[in-house]
């Protein structure tokens, strides 16, 4: 039971970024041509298809159509197929099922073995943000890649250079050297409301330039698909939901208002078979800006934390499963209950306590996690937040000022990051007797291995041994600090897979 519930109930380390995620799938499919796309799903049981009468219309989209269209480009996505790993190409099938009959993991890897180095291994879609060649995307759109190439809609190609990602909102920056370039400007996505009317841009199923509409049929739509995945450490989920029609393809491409300004960034798709089924989500522009200024400023993106374990009093199967485990007696309703204040926390030094309930941050009402997911990911340490909550009752207000996960509030740069952040992963001891088992005499396991970081590009994943960094053996995180703290350039590193089997890569240093 205690398994279970960690896993309906992740204790939200709630300050929750500057992000919103998801989580997703890249697949191949059914077409002569590579359409693979990696777009986010998450698995519905009861979705169905969502009418759309346009008869009520009064304006045709086109100039927004006409704004927006040149301004939205493809992605594709080229990397190392031979370093895939077996267990990335099959999520597909983890998901949906087995599309191909039963034949799906191996016609997946026949293609990834038979297909040529210059064709793509995803397409996706992305959007232009400056005149001077400023594009945002998807983080899963570019995940891997050791080259991506962005075609415009007039079919002029370049090649581009990734600024920088964020797994955790699922946002990425590329930049390709060009001026003058059609770009789309940010609304204020907090304005959107349900029932306005929106357009979907992007490059579904590799139809270029494709323009769908719809309306905005929810906000702070929280989905429970990066925690599911388990690809971001710190997901936020507070989307914009829409009916507008988008598919494998469309990831990275606009939401956009009537008159074609920017109010989110496609990313998944609620669906029973991994096509649209009237379920479409976006991460908001406001938070979407927030990420790719902060890569812009600082090369990194700076997170502030309310320092909070919670419980979504929302969700009643959480709170039935914790009212069992701690053998509580809570009710259902509205806010977000706190579970536990790590020490130093900035929740803990405002005063705050285990059994509050939060209702309200900077005066906007909190009803579930998500709402306060969004609310905090829009800062940085540092900021200050007014938290209204609630205590045996009473209302209470407090002023909390915001930390980083090392207690920190203060803004810091990719300079400021240990060697460890920097290539994307930690490191625990390997003990003697998987020592003894794999006939090592050093070692250290990759844990919390981050989608992008420059370990995962090497191949590494969670649970993988590495024994040598640049010909010296490893015995702790300790010694990677040691041995990667000045070091620059491409280094080497030796490691084995869950088989037993030894590998041998290079990774470049930021």
């Amino acid at each position: 039971m205690k398994s279970t519930f960690k896993k309906l109930l992740p204790f939200a380390f709630v300050g929750i970024l500057s992000g919103a995620t998801t989580v997703g799938v890249q697949q191949y499919l059914g077409h002569d041509s590579n359409n693979g796309d990696q777009s986010y799903f998450t698995k519905s049981t009861n979705a169905s298809f969502v009418g759309m009468n346009t008869a009520t219309v009064g304006d045709d989209f086109v100039k927004a159509s006409k704004t927006t269209v040149p301004a939205v480009v493809t992605i594709k996505n080229y990397q190392n197929r031979a370093s895939s790993r077996a267990s990335d190409q099959d999520l597909f099938d983890f998901f949906f099922g087995d599309p191909f009959g039963g034949k799906g993991q191996q016609r997946q890897k026949q293609q990834q073995q038979q297909a040529p180095d210059n064709i793509p291994s995803g397409l996706g879609s992305g959007v232009i943000i400056s005149p001077d060649g400023y594009i945002i995307s998807n983080n899963h759109v570019v995940a891997g890649a050791n080259k991506l190439e962005v075609v415009l809609s007039n079919k002029k190609s370049y090649i581009a250079t990734l600024v920088g990602t964020d797994p955790n909102t699922d946002i990425s920056l590329l930049k390709i050297e060009e001026k003058g370039l059609p770009f789309l400007n940010f609304a204020n996505s907090d304005n959107v409301e349900v029932g306005q009317w929106v357009l979907a841009v992007g490059n579904p199923l590799g139809l270029n330039s494709t323009v769908t509409a719809g309306i905005i049929s929810a906000k702070g739509r929280g989905i429970g698909i990066l925690s599911g995945q388990g690809k971001a450490t710190n997901p936020i989920e507070s989307f914009i939901q829409t009916d507008a029609a988008i598919n494998p393809g469309n990831s990275g491409g606009a939401l956009v208002n009537v008159n074609g300004d920017l109010i989110g960034i496609n990313s998944a798709i609620s669906s029973t078979n991994g096509y649209y089924q009237g379920y479409g989500f976006a991460v908001p522009a406001n938070l979407a800006r927030k990420i790719i200024e902060d890569i812009k400023k600082f090369g990194i993106v700076q997170r502030g934390f309310l320092g909070v374990n919670s419980l979504d009093l929302s969700n009643d199967q959480q709170v039935a499963y914790y009212n069992k485990e701690k053998k509580t007696n809570l009710k259902t309703g509205s806010g977000v209950y706190i579970t536990g204040l790590p020490d130093n926390s900035g929740a803990q030094d405002a005063g705050m306590k285990v059994g509050d309930i939060i209702t309200k941050i900077d005066g906007a009402n909190i009803t579930d996690f998500a709402d306060l997911s969004i609310a905090i990911g829009s800062k940085r340490p540092g900021d200050k937040v007014q938290v209204t909550y609630s205590r045996n009752g009473k209302e209470n207000l407090t002023t909390v000022t915001l930390k980083d996960q090392k207690g920190g509030t203060s803004t810091r740069t990719k300079a400021d990051l240990t060697v460890t952040e920097k290539i994307g992963a930690e490191f625990q001891s390997l003990d003697d007797r998987t020592k003894a088992y794999y006939g090592l005499t050093s070692g250290i396991v990759a844990k919390n291995v981050i989608e992008g970081s420059e370990m995962a590009k090497a191949g590494i994943v969670d649970g993988y041994i590495i024994t040598e960094i640049n010909g010296k053996p490893v015995n702790s995180q300790k010694d990677v600090e040691s041995l990667l703290n000045k070091f620059t350039g491409t280094g080497q590193i030796k490691y084995m897979d869950d088989y037993g089997r030894g590998y041998q890569r290079g990774f470049k240093m930021p």
